[in-house]
């Protein structure tokens, strides 16, 4: 047994506050906390933002605090020893400016109460206003240490005058899974996106029917965001966008943690993902993939790891062209030399967090 002095039991006892949008019921998140628990030093004891505190206590078995509500964040971080701005983009003004001023009020009153913050395999942007650039500007000199999880998220903080190292995405460091999925489904894992309207979405739908029927495989509809993915299937329906033979083919299988969808997916013939975690996980699990891009975050990754990306800003898109991109994919794994590249270089975000050790 260790023989600690008071000030280091304190030390060893005082949480260390992981703030990221964890609890929200999007896989993607709960696989990045699941990496950061991973790797954290054991020492550190963790406190997690969440809005589904339930949920997150109950499957990490870690502590919560309401994420929604700032006061009981800012009151927690007083009691905490470290900040810990956990995966994702959280430092942009996408969802609103509000919430860039959240987390600038997190970094600010860590680092008046003399606390390490560490923005830990971050994505940077979009920073869309001016005024975003220059708060974002005065946050970086703030951290006590950062590692980016992209190029084009390091590219623009040394442009705001913050040079930081960068590796790829926390997720890649989740256990490999050995793909299973030959004769089976092909997965889909799109969302509603604002450069897919009404019969924008024909091009795609009509390349997956002729692929499901090409193949004779059932379409699984994987809702990776709980509470914006699991409608799209019905309201394409409603709407008229999908066939009935498509419609007939397909059913919604719903995952509730990262595991259950690596074992949905380790059994598909072909994954088409539109969210960044659903390619990473999917490429994880061995499975054969394609990516859908609405961000540009989706199509670097996809650039890294080798496999085919359609731009969803492209229009007049040609069905037969889709089909056959997919189906040259189709039951055509990710070489293991790509997903051990990318395994490897999130070796960085670990040793920022050593810095945690008490």
């Amino acid at each position: 047994m260790p023989s600690w002095t008071g000030s280091e039991r304190l030390r060893v006892t005082t949480p260390v506050l992981l703030c990221g949008y964890y609890g929200e019921h999007n896989l993607g998140d709960d696989a990045l906390l699941e990496a950061l628990l991973a790797q954290l030093p054991p020492t550190a004891v963790p406190l997690v933002t969440a809005f589904d505190q339930e949920e997150i206590s109950r499957r990490h078995g870690v502590d919560s605090v309401n994420r929604r509500s700032l006061g009981s964040v800012l009151s927690a971080l007083r009691r905490c020893r470290a900040l810990v701005l956990g995966g994702g983009s959280l430092l942009q003004d996408s969802t609103s400016f509000r919430s860039l001023i959240y987390y600038a009020a997190l970094i600010s009153a860590a680092r008046l109460q003399g606390k390490p913050v560490l923005l830990w395999a971050q994505g940077l942007g979009p920073l869309r206003r001016r005024r975003s650039r220059a708060l974002v500007r005065l946050l970086l000199p703030m951290a006590t240490g950062i590692t980016w999880r992209d190029a084009a998220s390091a590219h623009l903080a040394r442009q705001l005058g913050v040079a930081a190292p960068h590796g790829t995405d926390a997720v890649w460091s989740l256990p490999r899974q050995h793909w299973l999925g030959l004769g089976g489904p092909i997965v889909v894992c799109w969302r509603p996106t604002d450069h897919l309207q009404g019969q924008e979405w024909s091009p795609y739908l009509k390349a997956l029917e002729q692929l499901a029927e090409h193949t004779q495989r059932e379409v699984i509809w994987l809702p990776f965001h709980r509470d914006q993915d699991q409608q799209l299937l019905g309201h394409l329906h409603q709407q008229r966008l999908i066939s009935e033979a498509l419609y007939q083919r397909s059913r919604v299988v719903h995952a509730t943690t990262p595991v259950e969808a690596m074992a949905l997916f380790r059994s598909a013939s072909l994954v088409l993902a539109m969210r960044l975690h659903a390619l990473i996980l999917a490429a994880l699990s061995g499975s054969p993939v394609c990516a859908l891009s609405y961000d540009p975050k989706v199509q670097a990754c996809a650039s890294e790891l080798g496999c085919d990306c359609l731009d969803l800003a492209e229009r007049d898109l040609d069905p037969a062209s889709l089909f056959a991109g997919w189906l040259e994919a189709f039951e055509q794994p990710p070489s293991s030399a790509s997903l051990q590249a990318m395994g490897h270089a999130t070796a960085l975000h670990r040793d920022l967090l050593q810095r945690l050790e008490a």
